[in-house]
């Protein structure tokens, strides 16, 4: 966290190409996005991957708190970057991932956060996140 920027990065792996898919299916989308925090019900994700484009998917909280998050795609260069903003907020987020021997480094970075997203729990939302995401390459759902 520094300032109004958030960024994660993990090692994951698996191939650029198996973590471009989770990031722009539907079902690899709904498989790791709500990470400990939330779950996706799989047939509420919508996806046009191409910039102008959205994604959209539902969260079902633990406690039974739900919403539908929304993204406009800004760039799309497979398999290795994309770029979305989140129109409500204003949030921009870059997903980079770039080849790192038998597997990729997987940067996550967020601008323009919100001064109530600029938070320890916000932070750890986004590492429950890829958590999740590494999971789910692990078991190979995707293969």
């Amino acid at each position: 966290m520094s300032g109004d920027e958030l960024i994660a990065r993990r090692r994951l792996a698996a191939s650029p190409e198996r973590v471009w898919t989770a990031f722009t299916t539907p079902a690899g989308i709904a498989a790791f996005w709500g990470g400990a925090h939330a779950t996706v019900p799989p047939g509420s994700v919508v996806v046009d991957c191409r910039p102008g484009g959205e994604f959209a998917l539902d969260t079902r909280a633990p406690g039974g708190a739900a919403g539908r998050l929304r993204f406009v795609y800004v760039s799309v260069a497979a398999p290795h970057e994309l770029v979305f903003d989140e129109p409500v907020t204003g949030i921009r987020t870059t997903v980079t991932i770039r080849p790192d021997g038998d597997g990729v480094e997987l940067t996550v970075h967020q601008r323009r956060l919100p001064p109530e997203l600029r938070t320890a729990r916000a932070a750890d939302g986004l590492a429950s996140i890829l958590e999740a995401l590494d999971l789910h390459l692990r078991q190979g759902a995707d293969r």
